[in-house]
C-alpha cells in the first residue's frame, strides 16, 4: 500500500455481484483502485498481474484447475488471493487462498476483512513470518506432503514417533492447516517443495 492506493482485481462473471462488491469497497472509508475481468485466464494473460495487491474471485474458477492456479500463486507470491464463496466447497480447495468472504457478508464485514488483508501486507508481510515452521518442522512436512506415515518418516529422518507427531502439531498450529492437501498447497506456496515433485493427475 505503499503506493498510495491498494489495487484489487474481481475476477466475477456476475455483473450484478461485482458490481455490488465494488460499491461496497468503493465506498469505505479506504482507497482502492478496481480492475474486473471476467475470467481467470483473462488475469493470468493480462499484465495486471503487475499492477495488483489482491485478487478476489470465485473459488469455482479454479476447482477443476488447480495446478494452473498453484503454478500462478508461485510466480507471483506477493499477490493476495480471495475467495467470492457463493456456496459449499470442499476445504482443501478453501486451503489454496488467504482468505474467504461469504456472499452474505455484511458490507461492514467484507470491508473489513480486505482491509486488514491489506493491512497485513505492510511493514514486510508480518504475519506470514511470524508463522514460518523450523527447520526441523520443514523436514518433517516435505514427508507428510508426499504421503509418509508417521513411522515411514521417524525411520528416514532418524527420530522417534513421538518427535514427528510433535513436530506435526506444530506445524497444524503453526498453518491452520489439518489436511494433507492444504499442507501441501502450503509447501508449494512457501517453495518448501517443488509442484514438479509430485505426479501430475492428468498424465
Amino acid at each position: 500500500m505503499g503506493r498510495g492506493l491498494f489495487h484489487i482485481a474481481i475476477i466475477e462473471t456476475s455483473s450484478i455481484v461485482y458490481e455490488g462488491l465494488a460499491n461496497i469497497l468503493l465506498k469505505s472509508e479506504h482507497h482502492y483502485k478496481l480492475y474486473r475481468l471476467e475470467h481467470f485466464e483473462e488475469f493470468m494473460q493480462s499484465d495486471l498481474k503487475d499492477k495488483v495487491d489482491l485478487i478476489i474471485l470465485n473459488p469455482t474458477m479454479v476447482q477443476n484447475n488447480t495446478r494452473s492456479f498453484l503454478q500462478s500463486k508461485r510466480a507471483n507470491p506477493r499477490l493476495l488471493w480471495i475467495a467470492l464463496v457463493y456456496s459449499y466447497f470442499d476445504k482443501d480447495i478453501i486451503d489454496l487462498f488467504d482468505m474467504v468472504l461469504q456472499i452474505n457478508d455484511s458490507p461492514e464485514t467484507i470491508a473489513n476483512k480486505i482491509y486488514r488483508l491489506a493491512q497485513s501486507t505492510e511493514g514486510g508481510n508480518e504475519i506470514r513470518q511470524s508463522e514460518q515452521i523450523t527447520e526441523r518442522e520443514t523436514d518433517v512436512l516435505i514427508q507428510l506432503v508426499h504421503g509418509l506415515s508417521n513411522k515411514e518418516i521417524a525411520d528416514k529422518l532418524n527420530i522417534s514417533i513421538h518427535t514427528v507427531v510433535s513436530h506435526r502439531k506444530n506445524i497444524i498450529q503453526k498453518t491452520g492447516i489439518k489436511s494433507q492437501a492444504g499442507l501441501a498447497i502450503y509447501a508449494i506456496s512457501n517453495k518448501i517443495v517443488s509442484l514438479d515433485s509430485f505426479p501430475d493427475p492428468e498424465a
